[in-house]
C-alpha cells in the first residue's frame, strides 16, 4: 500500500500523525505542498495534512487512530 502524506513545511501535527501511522504499522512518504503545486491544484488542497493512498485522496485532515485502523482493515 503506497501512502503519501502531503503536508506543509510548518504543519504542527505532522509528528503526531507520523507517530500514529508508525503505531499501526503504515509506511508512508512525506511530500510538501509547497513543492507540489500541480497536486495542490488538481485536488483543490487548502489545508494540511492530506493523505493519499495509491494516488487517491482519502483524508483532508488528521485521521483518528480508529480511522487509521479501519483503513488498514479495508486495505487488507
Amino acid at each position: 500500500m503506497h501512502v503519501q502524506l502531503l503536508v506543509t513545511h510548518t504543519d504542527f501535527c505532522l509528528h503526531n500523525l507520523q507517530r500514529e501511522l508508525d503505531n499501526v504499522g503504515i509506511q508512508y512518504q512525506i511530500d510538501y505542498i509547497e513543492d507540489n503545486p500541480q497536486q495542490v491544484n488538481a485536488y483543490h488542497i487548502r489545508h494540511s495534512p492530506n493523505i493519499f493512498i495509491e494516488g487517491k485522496l482519502v483524508f483532508r485532515y488528521q485521521p483518528s487512530p480508529a480511522e487509521l485502523k479501519t483503513l488498514i482493515a479495508e486495505e487488507n
